[in-house]
């Protein structure tokens, strides 16, 4: 089985206080283009007094923009104005829009409404279009809330196909404070799978270390192959709740889709480990 698989440092770094180094951001994502991930979720841009950690994005972007590689970059954007400076660089391939399910997470992570958020997105959609870029539309508490607020798979359903709409091709499901059990997340990829069959569905999850591989394998056996991880599984947003949940182990993803799955086209070895480790602490 062939996967997409996305690297996300842009997460791992989000919610570290102590500003990295931008030499250092782009040794490490060096190593990362160079490892060969068919994508690299590599900064936002979003307000520096939001997340102060990715205020040096375009650096990071202009250091790349004559070496070679394989990877697609991504970078987060929240607003029309993060996507028009996003598609001023060439070697930007997709826009990540977070989107939220969740009225009170949409206004903590983007400071709008549900229904602004998507009216954004269309926006954003329109952009990308004239640009020739490619939207992924992050479904944010895609698999219920901390917040007590109504969830339901129809709901999940009826916000996919509404953004599917708009011409946008990849929607990624976020289990973004890690509240989702295997069986619903199978449940929601049977469902939405079977339902949008022209979009690319993939799964962003946070999880402890107990459970990602039960909840990766409910994605898998539902039919969605691509998915989104960090080395060492550092990150989570820090808009979520008090205690971040960490990104899904790449290094464990893909020793786990090697065996299972025979998937080994994507190799993480002990030297990009450990400097992950130096990059991040």
């Amino acid at each position: 089985m062939d996967f997409e698989y996305v690297e996300c440092p842009r997460d791992a770094m989000q919610g570290i206080k102590e500003f990295i180094p931008t030499d250092k951001k782009i040794t490490y994502l060096k190593a990362l283009l160079d490892t060969g991930f068919d994508v690299i979720d590599c900064g936002s841009f979003v307000s520096p007094t939001a997340v102060p950690q990715m205020a040096d994005t375009a650096q990071l972007l202009n250091a790349f923009l004559n070496y070679k590689h394989k990877s697609k970059l991504l970078v987060i954007v929240a607003n029309l104005r993060g996507a028009i400076r996003a598609c001023a660089y060439s070697n930007v391939t997709y826009l990540g829009y977070p989107f939220s399910i969740s009225e009170t997470f949409q206004k903590r992570n983007t400071n709008t409404t549900r229904e602004n958020a998507f009216i954004e997105l269309s926006k954003i959609q329109k952009v990308a279009t004239v640009t020739n870029r490619e939207v992924v539309a992050y479904m944010s508490m895609g698999f219920g809330n901390p917040y007590g607020e109504n969830y339901s798979i129809d709901l999940v359903s009826e916000w996919a196909e509404k953004i599917s709409r708009l011409g946008i091709n990849t929607i990624s499901i976020a289990d973004t404070t890690s509240q989702a059990s295997p069986e619903l997340i199978n449940s929601v990829f049977c469902r939405l799978i079977k339902e949008l069959p022209q979009i690319k569905f993939g799964a962003h999850f946070h999880a402890p270390m107990e459970n990602w591989k039960e909840k990766l394998d409910a994605a898998i056996n539902a039919g969605c192959m691509r998915f989104d991880g960090a080395i060492l599984g550092f990150g989570g947003c820090p808009f979520a709740k008090n205690e971040m949940v960490g990104n899904i182990p790449t290094e464990l993803v893909l020793e786990h889709l090697k065996l299972k799955y025979q998937f080994n086209r994507i190799k993480v070895g002990t030297e990009l480990m450990n400097l992950a480790r130096n990059t991040y602490t």
